[in-house]
């Protein structure tokens, strides 16, 4: 335990390392109270959660559109520029959402003033990633510690954010907790702007760019196909346990299983980034993800709240080392001149996988029950652990 503390200790000493956390963690509120704020403002003013969904569909829908765009302008023109513009429109879009459905407009004017937001969304957990890979491009291991303790500020920003909401909700009301979620979206960012840490980003280097980008990079596609996966298997546990919970008569169990499974994440991100493993990062990767496959299998034959809240836990327990393993593997993988393109890739990669996972989950509860998502999850995951292996395993080429 000493040890362990001690890595932490000396890897928050490091010049601007504590102030650049703490910075991303304040700047990424938002992300875990506008989705939610939003939803439940729009279900109040539109009085139909199917349309509600699909205005919050579209938003989400859009940041993982417009992301790779944002990433290419980064590596081109540098991130100040992007940062503040996107900033501004972010607002206003949501401000405009607010005011809209205030005054009662249709669906569609909501869709479109929500589309925009999410397209013009600052790209927070880009920059946060690409700013790791700046400060320990040099240093794998340590730069393996950032994105540890960077997916498990993640993970407190995904707990924090909607009890902050849920909060508001009970005392005020859904436009008043949507309007205090837009002013995290208005404030948050700042606290990225006034670290400083704006200054690292630069322009790539002047090379030739080819119009896919990273996507050239063989290796990366493979791995931009993993975390596809990853989200797929999040998308099954975020439609899972609000079907399980339905199944069991208390709906509101899926919201205590939602927080420890991401309790299981921070806890397991924690310490995964305090251990000094000497094994390649490939490996790592492949150890992650395979662990996610055994408690998304165990839920198909827990019985009762304890059991599902005991597995809840181990599932979140690989997420963060998955995503901190995940993105050292991408900063390794991407060209100098395509590094924030390919970190907005991952982002995208992760966001579809979850759309696509809510979907089939969706499906699977109404066709073959709640337990059913846990086992095809489970199964995804395999397959997710097997592209691991294969990039941990590099076939030789043919003479």
């Amino acid at each position: 335990m000493r040890r362990f503390l001690a890595e932490y200790a000396e890897f928050f000493r490091q010049p601007e390392v504590a102030r650049f956390a703490a910075a991303g963690f304040v700047a990424r509120m938002p992300i875990g109270m506008v989705g939610f704020a939003m939803l439940m403002m729009l279900r109040e003013a539109l009085g139909s959660y199917a349309l509600a969904g699909w205005v919050c569909g579209t938003y989400f829908v859009m940041i993982a559109v417009s992301a790779p765009a944002q990433g290419r302008w980064i590596d081109r023109r540098g991130a100040r520029g992007m940062f503040f513009f996107t900033w501004a429109v972010h607002v206003a879009a949501l401000v405009a959402v607010g005011w809209l459905a205030q005054i009662g407009a249709t669906w569609l004017a909501l869709t479109a003033a929500a589309a925009v937001a999410g397209a013009f969304i600052v790209p927070m957990s880009t920059l946060t990633r690409l700013l790791w890979r700046h400060r320990f491009v040099d240093d794998e291991a340590t730069l393996r510690r950032a994105f540890a303790v960077d997916a498990t500020l993640i993970e407190m920003n995904y707990a924090l954010g909607p009890v902050v909401v849920a909060a508001v909700l009970a005392a005020a009301g859904a436009r008043v907790a949507f309007a205090v979620a837009v002013g995290a979206a208005a404030l948050a960012p700042g606290a990225f702007a006034l670290s400083r840490a704006l200054r690292l980003f630069r322009p790539g280097p002047l090379a030739e760019r080819h119009w896919l980008g990273p996507l050239t990079q063989p290796r990366l596609r493979w791995l931009l196909a993993a975390t596809f996966g990853i989200g797929m298997g999040f998308g099954f546990i975020e439609i899972g346990y609000p079907g399980l919970a339905s199944a069991l008569g208390t709906p509101a169990l899926a919201g205590v299983w939602l927080t420890l499974c991401s309790l299981g994440s921070g806890v397991t991100g924690a310490v995964f980034g305090g251990l000094a493993l000497r094994a390649p990062i490939e490996r790592q990767f492949f150890v992650a993800t395979g662990a996610m496959v055994v408690p998304l299998a165990l839920h198909a034959g827990a019985q009762g709240p304890l059991a599902f809240a005991l597995v809840a836990f181990l599932a979140g327990g690989a997420i963060a080392p998955s995503l901190a393993c995940q993105s050292v593997l991408v900063a390794r993988l991407a060209p100098a001149q395509y590094a924030a393109e390919a970190f907005t890739w991952s982002s995208t990669s992760l966001l579809t996988g979850v759309g696509a996972g809510m979907a089939a989950g969706g499906w699977l509860v109404e066709m073959k029950g709640p337990r059913a998502p846990f086992v095809i999850g489970a199964l995804v995951m395999a397959v997710v652990a097997a592209t691991a292996w294969s990039l941990a395993h590099p076939r030789e080429p043919a003479r």
